[in-house]
């Protein structure tokens, strides 16, 4: 088996076995070709399996140096990521193919600053949930519908494609959902009435008739909702609400975070209801709630001005 070979069967890996999304698995396989075609580039001939064990510390870091430069270099996380995805298919051969090469985890990325989650405010997520109910431009199946998934993404913590994977079989909401998430990972998330209300409004206006297998949001001619309509729609309900480009669909599960952190809940029921695989992923938010308390502290105490001057 040459090394391309074992390229090949490790995509349908990551697809098949690990039930990877297509994204992730076409940024992995880009980032290990890129890989691969360095190799034999800089040793002039094909790569057969055996090869791949015999990769140095010294080929790896020339190929990160060599990302690093021209037009199209690598930015220090995307390098990183890059990084990743070369040690996941060395251990992959290592695995399933015997073919093993320590050095690869010798080589150390780029360091990265670790940026801090930025939710909204829960004054924030209210107002923008209202302006979407309010906007006269759109239908009010339409309207009921961008309300209904605000609410989901805020009230359960849910990434857009998950909210968007919901089918119609999946309504009306219980008490919980199950969520299929990143990596085939499941988990079970509480419903709020509020969430559940949304949907069924939504439900009741829609003119369309859906099988149980049809994805319970639609756009506007009746196909399936697309993450795009969704960040588009944030992108105007911000700019009318006078809010920070840092507005993002994703703020809103940021804010469930915090919020539920910020009321006493616990931090690894957090990472449960995020579906988060580290625990140190989710204590990031931790960090964002000091930072809110630091923020209120200032503002609000009497002594707060004395210091600064």
């Amino acid at each position: 088996m040459s090394a391309r070979q074992a390229y090949v069967a490790w995509l349908d890996h990551l697809t098949l076995e690990r039930r990877a999304s297509p994204r992730t698995v076409r940024a992995y396989g880009d980032n290990v070709l890129a890989y691969l075609n360095f190799l034999e580039a800089h040793r002039g001939e094909a790569l057969s399996l055996s090869a791949m064990g015999e990769v140095s510390t010294a080929d790896l870091r020339g190929y990160l140096a060599f990302r690093r430069q021209g037009e199209n270099a690598l930015a220090p996380r995307s390098l990183s990521q890059a990084l990743s995805s070369i040690r996941a298919f060395h251990h992959y051969l290592d695995q399933r193919h015997g073919v093993a090469n320590a050095a690869i985890d010798l080589v150390r990325g780029p360091r990265l600053k670790v940026g801090l989650p930025r939710p909204v405010s829960e004054d924030q997520a209210r107002d923008l949930i209202a302006e979407a109910a309010e906007d006269t431009e759109r239908k009010p199946w339409e309207t009921a519908r961008d309300e209904a998934v605000l609410t989901l993404l805020w009230g359960g913590g849910l990434r857009i494609s998950e909210a968007l994977s919901l089918r119609k079989a999946d309504a009306p909401l219980g008490a919980t959902l199950r969520i299929l998430g990143k990596g085939g990972k499941v988990r079970i998330v509480p419903m709020l009435d509020a969430v559940r209300d949304a949907i069924d409004l939504y439900l009741d206006a829609l003119p369309f008739a859906l099988t149980p297998n049809d994805a319970l949001f639609r756009a506007k001619r009746g196909g399936p909702l697309s993450p795009r309509h969704v960040q588009a729609l944030v992108q105007s309900l911000r700019g009318r609400l006078g809010l920070s480009d840092r507005v993002t669909p994703h703020a809103f599960r940021h804010a469930f975070a915090t919020h539920l952190l910020g009321a006493g809940a616990d931090l690894r029921a957090i990472q449960d209801l995020l579906g988060h695989a580290s625990l140190s992923t989710t204590q990031r938010y931790t960090q964002v709630d000091a930072a809110s308390l630091l923020a209120a502290y200032q503002a609000a105490h009497p002594k707060a001005d004395a210091r600064r001057e």
